[in-house]
């Protein structure tokens, strides 16, 4: 309708405004309060006219102290929603932090990824091991898993070992007692006496590596602690022989202890003897010489993955020591196996 809706007795007040056809004629009786005296009642008093809700006309904005307050609690929202979000992103979880990142060691957001945020991060985690016994000494590296002082090593850096003795990044040392031993996986569990508020290692998933994976290394190669070398897995699932015998170790270079092993029908580092295990091992090129043995293996997240156990350097093949050092042919045994046996190491078995 194009036409001014206007009846008599409408006050003169109301506006005449033409609309569009397009909007629909209001049907009566509509309820839009009581018409003025005189309208002629409510069935013959026709409605205002309707109008788009995105009119302009219908817009009422706010004045003074009230507008004011409409205007700051959007604001409030605002922040306080990018807050929430900013902290979820930060956490990886809600709000109130429930899923908050696990417990252990982590690579700071920044250096995410490279050798130097893996040192960092992991490095406060690895310790020096040195072992005194009636065959001599040797010396090893362990990795803190437990804020009280659980570090888990090789069994051949302390098996037969009467005296041991740990140092941390900080350069403390500590005196450790052997809790567990199994020497069927060249694992063994430590506990350091009056220690508290270590930075343990977290564990990662060794089922999760892959073939080409960036890897670090961390340890005590000739006695040099924290060291620290990088390379990537080379291969995965590789048998490895070593010995379960105490008497097999023999003193290396610089104190480290280069426990024979056994790989591809070879012995390397000496005679393995006649009483051998094997296990599957994770193969790395990180370099890793006689004192890395018990230290990390560690993925780019800063988790561990493996616990470096055996190395093979050119030449000491046939029983013959060699001074070649590492050739970047290193073996680590699967973290997911020492997860596997930690409630028997912390039992105490000797195995």
């Amino acid at each position: 309708m194009t036409e001014n809706h206007r009846h008599d007795g409408a006050p003169s007040e109301y506006p005449t405004t033409e609309y569009p056809a397009t909007y629909p004629e209001p049907q009566a009786p509509y309820a839009y309060g009581a018409p003025p005296e005189g309208a002629g009642g409510a069935a013959a008093w026709p409605p205002p006219p309707t109008r788009p809700p995105h009119t302009p006309r219908h817009r009422r904005r706010l004045r003074g102290p009230a507008g004011l307050l409409a205007a700051v609690a959007v604001a409030a929202a605002a922040i306080g929603g990018g807050t929430a979000y900013a902290f979820q992103e930060l956490t990886g979880g809600g709000a109130d932090g429930s899923d908050s990142p696990v417990n252990g060691t982590t690579v700071a957001a920044s250096s995410k990824g490279t050798v130097a945020g893996v040192a960092e991060a992991v490095g406060p985690s690895i310790v020096e091991v040195k072992a005194a016994g009636s065959s001599g000494q040797s010396t090893g590296s362990g990795v803190i898993i437990s804020e009280d002082g659980e570090i888990v090593t090789n069994n051949h850096v302390v098996s037969g070992a009467s005296q041991v003795r740990v140092a941390t990044s900080d350069g403390k040392t500590y005196s450790a007692q052997v809790v567990g031993t199994d020497s069927s996986k060249d694992l063994a569990l430590l506990e350091v006496q009056g220690a508290s508020g270590l930075t343990a290692a977290s564990l990662g998933d060794s089922d999760e590596v892959a073939v080409g994976d960036d890897v670090v290394a961390i340890g005590s190669p000739a006695g040099l602690t924290g060291t620290v070398t990088s390379g990537i897995v080379s291969a995965l699932d590789r048998d490895v022989t070593v010995s379960r015998d105490e008497s097999q170790g023999g003193s290396g270079q610089g104190g480290g202890r280069e426990w024979p092993f056994e790989y591809g029908g070879e012995q390397f580092n000496g005679e393995t003897g006649e009483r051998t295990t094997t296990y599957q091992a994770i193969q790395t090129d990180a370099s890793l010489n006689p004192g890395n043995s018990g230290g990390a293996l560690i993925n780019m997240d800063g988790e561990i993955i493996g616990i470096n156990s055996a190395m093979y350097s050119a030449g000491s093949s046939q029983g013959q020591s060699s001074d070649a050092g590492s050739v970047g042919l290193g073996f680590a045994i699967p973290v997911n196996d020492l997860k596997a046996d930690l409630d028997t190491l912390r039992s105490g078995s000797r195995q």
